[in-house]
């Protein structure tokens, strides 16, 4: 997700005679297409950070002395957010690629309505309506 502006993205199987492993061929296509990876793989393109942001391969770049700083804070914004919805959205994301777009309805109203009974989604609500920042727990 973050990544220092210093980092460098490679695909050095081909210099080995190996095929990328680790998922490398189930998530790579997927974060880059196959036209990209091809290339990271096949030519042993080295991608910079900014070039792994333009391409989707990571969110945000950052100075390489700000990272650990950046990732502290990102973590915490995250951590007071409603994360029970969070891990219902990366269950339905998770299937966006095995599923029709019919399926994929279906999926995302049985998780909303999932989510609609969580704690988090109760205060979130209750928050707005009383125009407060909420206090999510998770639940």
């Amino acid at each position: 997700m973050l990544a220092s502006d210093e980092a460098v993205f490679v695909q050095a199987f081909s210099k080995i005679g190996l095929i990328p492993d680790s998922g490398g061929t189930f998530f790579l296509p997927r974060l880059v297409g196959m036209a990209r990876t091809n290339a990271m793989y096949l030519l042993d393109e080295k991608i910079t950070a900014d070039k792994a942001v333009e391409i989707g391969l990571i969110y945000k770049a950052v100075p390489h002395e700000e990272l650990s700083d950046e990732a502290k804070s990102l973590a915490k914004k995250l951590a007071t957010m409603p994360t029970k919805g969070f891990g219902l959205y990366k269950k339905a994301l998770n299937q966006t690629f095995e599923n029709d777009l019919e399926q994929q309805l279906s999926l995302e109203a049985t998780l909303q309505s999932e989510a609609g009974r969580t704690e988090d989604y109760k205060e979130g609500v209750q928050a707005f309506m009383e125009k407060r920042k909420p206090n999510y727990r998770g639940r």
